[in-house]
């Protein structure tokens, strides 16, 4: 998957990392949200962490696998001394003979080229045998809408997939494999770009309403708006139809790896960074964290659907976007829609929001209907961003944007966990790494409560009795946050046993290959698995 999305800026020791190394969404200061597979981080957005400085040449590129020291060293040698950067030894649970819950690691978004070619795979090969040798249990891998139907509506080339799927399947590894239906990068320093099909950018240039547009009229090219989920704008087909033809194209052209379990999950990108919501907070557009975003419901299609909705109500002046919803920078309290006691919850601002909620809801029911078509017998899953920011006020003003109707009188993620149960499909959420205490020492006014929200989700999932799987949001090399994440992965004392379905890391990097951090991260591995470690510090 591409990335994607975060979060503030207040990192901690748990989320420092090397920007020069990894790939995180381009203009995201702080957000939690992006499926950090969409786009890289600009190197002036973050401190690089001191506990990095330090950090040896990662291996050269071409070494050989058999003189990497990674695996030389078992973690179970780690100096049981020292805890991750040198800090106290801080209590930890004992997970031994808990659940297994497999881990997979995202791949590189640079892994496939433009021309759909596999990028230097030696090298590749290289690091897949030493994430092998932790016992991983898979990758996770984008494949692009952009990429592969690049230049003609139904002209597919799979090439480099097919030679990348070959070589995990002969390392007896399995794939989570991402339908991306959405632009990777495309910001000023990015340096991954993956636009969407190039037939698709013409048929915008003279109908730019096909994509998501705020109320100023400023279009966002990362995905297709869902109102023409219906509407026959591309070369004569929907939008759904589209997607619908790539995913069984993908289907027949793998089938073998399907037929031998190679392939375990699809995920359905439903939106930005192949996450199900609107692009509320666009760094493009001028958003910086923790602005509260804006509605993105303004392209003819989507407006549309809107005075439709509000002549059935009976109220056809209710057919218009909030006129006093400030602008992606805003503050809720600065706002007459956010603000307690505001228009959010009024008789129109609970119409409008029941609608705008309800369309991305509809989006997800209408494509899943098809993937379960296209994937029949695999499991599949969708990205909920983890829009974490202004949770502690009423209005939950950056989830409202989103398209998650979530104030503080409202559960907003008990409708979508419904429609995924219709479907059978898995939710996959983000930042089980992230510390609600952490967030409060760079942007205490953002009020915002990753754990809090968590809670939330972990909860409608589980109520609705569908599999629950996430990802770290921000690149986590020490213990701290793997101890996060495993403490949110299996809950002390849950009487019904749940756990994680899956977990996957973001992502393979140098960064991760350093000695000491693939230690850590093996270590991690263990745990997840249920295993037993030596050096547990209690």
């Amino acid at each position: 998957m591409a990335f994607n999305a975060c979060v503030a800026l207040s990192l901690t020791n748990s989320q420092l990392f090397l920007v020069s190394s990894m790939q995180v969404c381009s203009g995201f200061r702080s957000s939690v949200a992006c499926n950090v597979r969409c786009r890289p981080l600009k190197a002036d957005a973050v401190s690089i962490g001191s506990r990095f400085r330090n950090f040896g040449v990662a291996r050269a590129k071409g070494q050989k696998i058999e003189d990497h020291s990674l695996l030389d060293d078992s973690m179970d040698n780690t100096d049981d001394e020292q805890v991750g950067d040198g800090r106290p030894k801080v209590p930890e649970r004992d997970f031994t003979g808990t659940a297994y819950v497999p881990v997979y690691v995202m791949l590189p978004l640079s892994v496939i080229d433009m021309n759909c070619e596999l990028v230097d795979p030696e090298d590749l090969l290289n690091q897949l045998r030493i994430l092998k040798s932790a016992n991983v249990d898979g990758v996770m891998i984008d494949c692009w809408w952009g990429i592969v139907e690049a230049h003609a509506p139904q002209v597919y080339n799979w090439s480099g997939y097919r030679r990348l799927f070959q070589m995990v399947r002969d390392l007896k590894l399995k794939l989570q494999v991402v339908m991306s239906f959405h632009e990777c990068g495309g910001n000023v320093g990015d340096d991954v770009h993956i636009p969407l099909p190039q037939w698709v950018i013409e048929i915008g240039e003279t109908n730019p309403d096909i994509y998501f547009t705020d109320r100023e009229g400023r279009r966002n090219t990362e995905c297709l708006t869902w109102g023409i989920d219906k509407e026959r704008v591309l070369k004569r087909r929907t939008a759904v139809e589209v997607y619908f033809d790539y995913m069984r194209s993908f289907r027949v052209e793998f089938d073998e790896f399907f037929q031998d379990g190679i392939i375990s999950e699809i995920e359905i990108g439903l939106g930005p960074c192949g996450e199900l919501r609107y692009p509320s907070y666009p760094a493009k557009h001028g958003w910086t964290y923790p602005g509260i975003g804006e509605f993105q419901c303004y392209d003819k299609y989507l407006m549309k659907s809107l005075s439709k909705a509000a002549e059935v109500r009976g109220h056809s002046f209710w057919g218009r976007g909030p006129e006093n919803a400030g602008s992606y920078n805003s503050a809720p309290h600065e706002i007459g829609f956010f603000r307690d006691g505001g228009d959010y919850d009024s008789y129109y601002g609970r119409f409008f929001l029941n609608w705008y909620s309800q369309v991305l809801i509809d989006h997800g029911d209408r494509v899943l209907a098809l993937a379960n078509l296209a994937f029949e017998g695999t499991g599949i899953s969708v990205k909920l961003s983890g829009i974490h920011w202004w949770y502690k006020t009423a209005s939950h003003a950056a989830e409202l944007t989103s398209g998650f109707y979530n104030p503080s009188n409202r559960d907003g993620y008990a409708p979508i966990a419904a429609m995924l149960r219709k479907h059978g499909v898995a939710l996959n959420f983000t930042c089980f790494e992230m510390r609600t205490v952490d967030q409060y020492e760079g942007f205490p006014e953002a009020l915002a409560d990753p754990e809090g929200l968590v809670w939330q989700v972990l909860n409608a999932a589980w109520d609705a009795c569908i599999p629950l799987a996430s990802e770290n949001a921000l690149p986590c090399y020490d213990r701290e946050g793997y101890n996060k994440i495993l403490e949110n992965a299996k809950p002390l004392h849950n009487p019904d046993g749940r756990h994680l379905s899956v977990f996957t890391y973001l992502r393979l990097s140098p960064v991760l290959m350093e000695r000491h951090n693939f230690q850590e991260f093996e270590r991690f591995v263990k745990r997840m698995h249920g295993d037993a470690v030596l050096d547990l510090q209690v």
